[in-house]
């Protein structure tokens, strides 16, 4: 073999080239989120705001993980690569929780022809009812039953005691928190705000 025949100042000069490779990669993967948010939240005119609260530092969040309707294990890894529109609920889908679906599936569908950059998740618990009217009106809306805290326990921060699963939150496509709306929120901000990090990034 080749690596019997290097010394081993040889080796770890081969090893090290090895792992630089491997960060220059992943560099360039993150590059045009990390420039939209450079470019966007740094380097901002004057005046220019966001409505939604921006998490500092993006909390990874994609290690909230459960099973879809049909059992299967899905999560927020598996949805990587989109922006996602996120909301939760708990013990029951009340009235406050319908219209923050809502809510999910029009800010969507203003993005128009930037549509199939985004997708909706719904974190449910373990014995919340998911009706079959619900999932008619929000065809798309992607389902994950967790463990009752799981968006607490994945990173998602509580706020003045509201529950995470009472806001929506935007998480961008690699994999990190970087928005929180307050639970009534202004929906015509809302798209603001969404319709910039499209225009500024480049990825999902």
């Amino acid at each position: 073999m080749v690596s019997d025949s290097l010394s081993p100042e040889e080796l770890r000069q081969r090893t090290r080239r090895g792992r630089l490779k491997m960060l220059a990669i992943l560099l360039v993967c993150a590059a045009p989120v990390i420039a939209s948010y450079f470019t966007y939240y740094v380097i901002r005119p004057e005046g220019r705001t966001n409505y939604g609260t921006l998490l500092q530092p993006l909390p990874d969040v994609t290690g909230l993980a459960g099973a879809g309707l049909d059992g299967a294990p899905t999560g927020l890894k598996q949805l990587g690569g989109k922006w996602l529109l996120v909301t939760g609920a708990g013990s029951r889908c009340d009235a406050a929780c319908e219209h923050r679906l809502y809510l999910l599936r029009q800010l969507r569908l203003t993005t128009g022809k930037d549509r199939d950059r985004v997708e909706r998740a719904w974190i449910v618990g373990p014995g919340t009812a998911v009706p079959a009217r619900l999932l008619a009106e929000h065809e798309g809306l992607v389902v994950i039953r967790a463990r009752a805290g799981a968006m607490a326990a994945a990173g998602f921060p509580s706020e003045g005691g509201d529950a995470p699963e009472s806001h929506v939150w935007i998480v961008d496509p690699l994999g990190n928190l970087v928005m929180r709306y307050p639970v009534d929120p202004d929906p015509s901000r809302m798209k603001k705000d969404l319709l910039k990090l499209l225009k500024a990034s480049r990825i999902g």
